[in-house]
């Protein structure tokens, strides 16, 4: 089987083959129930997506927890849905001429963005493997004013330093520019949670809620982005009324918050 995968690949090419998997999916999950509006599928579920540990559940961590939120098509999770929506209704980065920076990019998201024409579209990480640099967010090796936007999701829980990760993202922002900074925050704790002590896999698992997270960010975080220079909104999109999403349609977590951030 695997020969013959390798034959397909030789022969077609990979934009080709990902579309019929993707027409294969969309008629094994066909439904009318749900929507993914990244891969424009009508579906009749959501598939299991996270992590069931007691921290999660204990801080209420949103982001974070078991639940059912995977597009079986696309592979989209909700907060890439989210995140899909609100570029597409509140920016204009699918018709203006921008530079795009994105950080440890979301598959469905990057497949996206690499065929839109107007976007000058560079992809980052600290492994070189799948990106298009290599790249130490702490240490961006780009002069100031040089992207038009950026997005940086579910990265800084990840980082010691995240002022200096913030300060460099609002460093290389142009002016007038914007940046979506996604992280899994807890809904119940008014102060982000630290601790430089925590260094084994398995006390970041057991006390942060992942093996490679150093904190769980409290409802201070937009302050710690104000401090490094963004002005921020907060885009809560289930009092947004021009979203149509009746029966949340498009899978979306009630909770979840979109960090909209500007440098004026």
């Amino acid at each position: 089987m695997g020969s013959f995968n390798n034959l397909l690949k030789q022969i077609f090419p990979h934009q080709f083959l990902k579309q019929q998997k993707l027409n294969v999916r969309k008629i094994r999950y066909a439904g009318k129930k749900y929507h993914c509006p990244v891969c424009k599928s009508n579906i009749k579920l959501w598939k299991p997506l996270g992590y069931d540990l007691p921290v999660i559940t204990e801080k209420q961590i949103v982001g974070g927890g078991k639940r059912l939120a995977q597009c079986p098509v696309c592979d989209s999770s909700d907060r890439i849905r989210l995140l899909y929506l609100f570029l597409k209704n509140r920016t204009k980065v699918y018709s203006d001429k921008i530079k795009l920076l994105h950080i440890a990019p979301e598959p469905p998201l990057e497949f996206i963005f690499k065929h839109q024409k107007n976007i000058d579209y560079l992809t980052t990480d600290m492994n070189p493997a799948m990106v298009m640099e290599q790249m130490d967010i702490t240490n961006i090796q780009y002069p100031e004013n040089s992207f038009d936007a950026i997005i940086c999701n579910h990265v800084l829980e990840h980082i010691p330093n995240d002022f200096k990760a913030m300060s460099e993202l609002f460093r290389v922002l142009k002016p007038g520019g914007w940046a979506i900074l996604q992280v899994p925050f807890s809904k119940i704790s008014d102060k982000t949670f630290e601790d430089p002590k925590v260094t084994s896999p398995e006390d970041r698992e057991r006390i942060f809620g992942q093996t490679d997270h150093v904190r769980i960010y409290g409802k201070d975080y937009t302050s710690r982005l104000k401090q490094a220079g963004f002005e921020v909104e907060e885009y809560k999109w289930n009092a947004d009324k021009t979203l149509d999403n009746p029966d949340n349609y498009f899978g979306l977590n009630e909770d979840e918050v979109v960090f909209y951030c500007q440098k004026a």
